[in-house]
């Protein structure tokens, strides 16, 4: 047991639980954490603005897998953080997050940057502690990271004033946690795991529908072991894409409003679907016709979820990695052989439809033909974090996802994601290739975190898809309101290739296929930040 001041304390809490960087922007609430901070071995990174230290920790966390942590200060610096912790919080993304707070004696008293963030946040937080008692902090941090990291994973918010950083503790980092009212569950029922192995068996057309929790739970190779052992179809959501190689034969594409004919076609004639850590949310569900007679099997290690949206007739309840585990144990226990789907398969597989690639005009580019010749030059293992939007649908159907990752905001739909966003996870795998995708109205939102990349050496790679509009919204409005365009217009917008030359940043314009693939080839091979501008048609619809 030692003695120090809570502020230390607070770095000894995240060294105990191996944080070594975190993104964050200072302000005085917070300023004797960041005091020990500067003592410290633990990295920080400056972000531009709050609400990009906690889209830098979602990208961080969904690479490594455990809880990432941001900081702010009280007030306006801990209220910008909100967006980022709804988007976590949709998207099940552990994030622990510590905001500094007035004093004590002055909290309620609207004195200066006071805001009570704990209330403001608790939509969308797992739990969220105002910590009061100084001795209360090496139990709170651990309760923290173990709400954040358990269960269905997000963030947990820990707001500390002033007076409680500065006051001195007798500080010991507990080694195991207990919450009496927290205990979530594992392991699936073992009656259910029998029913569902047992279907899985006799059905003539399943399909599974890989979800974003397959990563949560870290459990996308377990998935792909039962589809090759059944031989079942998968199809993914968008936040499930890449758990199963896009490559793979098996494959048959992403599900949703924007999604492929072949996973609306394999989900519209399944007779037993399997749901993988999917919640199927209304983007998911809206262009499917779910038949009466269909088998559901739905595990997902939150209860909430399974069968509101659809009806599950075999829901498991459990981490899923345990439950998969389970489910290929009794397998074993039950077959020896290997269905053949075959004639199931051919169907899925001769509802393909490849719309091609249209050309242009003159002065532009495709972004669909462009994410394909990307694809051409990316490593198998490469993270692509696409923003919101049509760039976000672009990217989401073409590229091509072997032993990488996709990141993007699915359940928020957050605008200005991807940079930050990439920015985490390249600190978390330093040594993947790790590019951003966004829209020119997306990307102003964020561009300031261009220089977060050059300050702290993030070799970040970031492609602008420029059409001039507010596509996706322009979409809505030609699709549902007669084609009255309004407030959707980016005219105005700057250079994007001279703000990167203002940051020191190598960047190209694009504007024909011949200079796209040029610009491709540099900034893949670019070992520092990179800034590639795509000028695209700017009434190119997404999924016209």
């Amino acid at each position: 047991m030692q003695r120090m001041t809570v502020a230390k304390a607070m770095t000894e809490c995240l060294k105990a639980e191996g944080i070594t960087d975190i993104f964050g922007y200072p302000g005085a609430a917070i300023c004797p954490f960041y005091d020990e901070l500067y003592k410290s071995d633990i990295n920080h990174i400056l972000v531009r603005h709050e609400v990009n230290a906690g889209h830098s920790a979602s990208g961080y966390a969904r690479i490594t897998g455990k809880p990432a942590v941001c900081v702010a200060t009280s007030g306006p610096g801990a209220l910008n953080l909100i967006t980022a912790i709804a988007t976590a919080y949709m998207d099940s993304v552990p994030m622990v997050i510590i905001t500094g707070q007035v004093n004590s004696d002055q909290i309620g008293r609207d004195v200066f940057q006071e805001a009570d963030i704990t209330g403001s946040a608790e939509p969308f937080v797992k739990h969220s502690y105002l910590l009061k008692k100084p001795e209360d902090t090496a139990e709170v941090f651990k309760k923290a990271f173990y709400i954040a990291g358990t269960g269905r994973r997000g963030p947990v918010l820990i707001d500390v004033p002033t007076d409680v950083q500065l006051a001195e503790i007798d500080f010991e980092y507990p080694e195991t946690v207990d919450i009496r009212s927290y205990r979530p569950s594992s392991k699936g029922n073992g009656y259910q795991i029998k029913r569902a192995a047992a279907t899985m068996l006799e059905a003539k057309k399943p399909l599974i529908i890989a979800g974003g929790g397959l990563f949560s739970g870290n459990a996308a190779e377990l998935m792909r072991k039962l589809s090759e052992k059944l031989d079942i179809p998968v199809i993914s959501t968008l936040m499930g894409l890449g758990a199963m190689p896009t490559d793979n034969e098996r494959y048959f594409g992403m599900l949703g409003m924007h999604g492929c004919e072949s996973a609306k076609c394999a989900v519209n004639n399944c007779d037993t679907l399997i749901l993988l850590g999917a919640r199927l949310s209304d983007r998911t569900t809206a262009p499917i016709l779910l038949k009466k007679e269909l088998t559901v099997i739905h595990i997902d290690i939150d209860p909430a979820e399974i069968g509101k949206s659809v009806a599950a007739n075999i829901p498991i309840v459990g981490d899923i990695s345990i439950v998969l585990g389970q489910l290929l144990e009794q397998l074993d226990l039950i077959t020896s052989e290997k269905p053949d789907h075959g004639e199931w398969k051919k169907m899925l597989s001769d509802s393909r439809i490849d719309k091609g690639i249209k050309p242009v005009e003159q002065g532009f580019v495709n972004p669909k033909w462009f994410i394909r010749e990307l694809n051409k030059y990316l490593p198998s293992r490469s993270i692509v974090v696409a923003d919101v939007g049509e760039n976000q649908f672009w990217t989401a159907l073409n590229i091509e996802l072997k032993n990488g990752r996709f990141l993007t905001s699915g359940g928020m739909g957050t605008m200005g994601y991807s940079l930050p966003a990439a920015i985490g996870a390249k600190k978390a795998e330093p040594n993947a290739e790790v590019i951003a995708v966004c829209g020119d109205g997306s990307f102003q939102m964020e561009m300031p975190e261009l220089a977060t990349c050059v300050q702290h050496d993030i070799p970040v790679k970031v492609i602008v898809m420029r059409n001039k509009y507010l596509g996706m919204v322009r979409e809505f409005q030609t699709n549902h309101y007669g084609n009255r365009l309004y407030a959707v217009n980016l005219d105005g917008s700057p250079s994007y290739t001279k703000i990167a030359e203002a940051y020191g940043i190598e960047n190209m314009l694009v504007d024909s296929e011949a200079s796209a693939k040029e610009g491709i080839k540099r900034l893949t091979e670019s070992k520092k930040p990179f800034l590639l501008e795509v000028a695209v048609p700017e009434m190119l619809e997404t999924i016209l």
